[in-house]
């Protein structure tokens, strides 16, 4: 009996651009919006280091000056500031192996089942990093004191997620609430919206359950990967492009190998990107490895907002659902 081997299905740099453009198509955050292709950024991975800095001028402040004709009365010239945002680099892979002998217990190829899921591995693998990194912007104290609306402690019925809380998150930004075109829940916050008849359905071919989940004009995206601390639970306004997506070029990004004595069928998938909140520098407070951990990626230390409030479209809300 003959058997697909993973380098008949597989051919490492098609495979390599498959995945990371499936990846995207897959992805409800793609799709959403939350998540902006940065051409710029993607040229930055390719460099040495970890780290990428990119410096940036602050806008200009103050007032005009009134005009005088008196002798001394002249214009006082300002400066313009400089500021620094920096992103963190991702060095992350995967690896699978099968068993030929399995197959053919299985009547069916497992390697080939791999190569067919992988781009929906890294979609979720990707959502995961998403929130993580959430999770840390949000605790950290340049953000929580101006971008989270907490209403978890309020008690009863004030505790509760409705089109007021929302409403009143969303204004934490201002004359720039406009910008938040989405957000991401819990299903059980989703679930609490939908009863009260606040959640529409709409059908769209490229979500694994062929309908978006939409909040009026605000598409909704729901991952029971947002936090839940107790009774309370986070849930994430954004607008478009608020996190900055770049990916580098792996000298290796496929690879794919067999042990013969052993009958296996090696898959190995290595990505280099950066996911950045834009505007929100990432502070490298100590990590274990070459690259930040979910649980590292949501440490309050590890971020500081370094772009004016209105100019980094994120918001939060903290809230209960019973």
């Amino acid at each position: 009996m003959a058997y697909t081997k993973v380098s008949d299905i597989i051919e490492p740099t098609v495979f390599a651009a498959y995945v990371i453009e499936r990846t995207a198509e897959l992805s409800a955050l793609w799709q959403s919006g939350i998540i902006g292709t940065d051409a710029q950024i993607a040229s930055l991975v390719a460099g040495g280091g970890t780290q990428i800095d990119m410096p940036f001028w602050s806008d200009l402040s103050g007032n005009s000056e009134i005009l005088s004709d008196l002798e001394g009365g002249g214009l006082t010239p300002a400066n313009i500031g400089t500021s620094q945002d920096k992103a963190r680099k991702q060095y992350r892979g995967k690896a699978w192996k099968t068993n030929e002998l399995a197959a053919a217990i299985a009547g069916s190829d497992p390697m080939l089942a791999i190569g067919n899921l992988v781009a929906a591995f890294w979609a979720r693998d990707m959502q995961d990093i998403t929130i993580a990194t959430l999770t840390g912007v949000f605790a950290s104290t340049t953000i929580l004191a101006q971008q989270v609306s907490d209403i978890s402690g309020a008690g009863g019925a004030a505790a509760i997620i409705d089109a007021d809380a929302i409403l009143d998150c969303a204004q934490l930004m201002g004359d720039a609430k406009g910008l938040l075109t989405g957000l991401i829940m819990h299903s059980a916050t989703e679930n609490v919206l939908a009863k009260a008849n606040l959640i529409d359905y709409v059908a769209d071919a490229n979500q694994a359950t062929g309908r978006i989940a939409m909040y009026g004009n605000r598409q909704v995206i729901v991952d029971d990967g947002c936090p839940v601390d107790g009774a309370a639970y986070t849930t994430y306004l954004f607008g478009p492009g608020a996190l900055a997506y770049g990916e580098g070029a792996p000298a290796v990004p496929v690879e794919t190998d067999r042990t013969v004595l052993e009958g296996m069928d090696i898959l190995v998938n290595r990505r280099h990107f950066i996911l950045h909140p834009r505007g929100v520098a990432w502070q490298e407070s100590a990590i274990a490895g070459n690259s930040p951990t979910l649980l590292e990626l949501a440490e309050a230390a590890q971020w500081a907002r370094v772009y004016e409030k209105k100019n980094v479209p994120l918001a939060a809300l903290v809230h209960t659902i019973a």
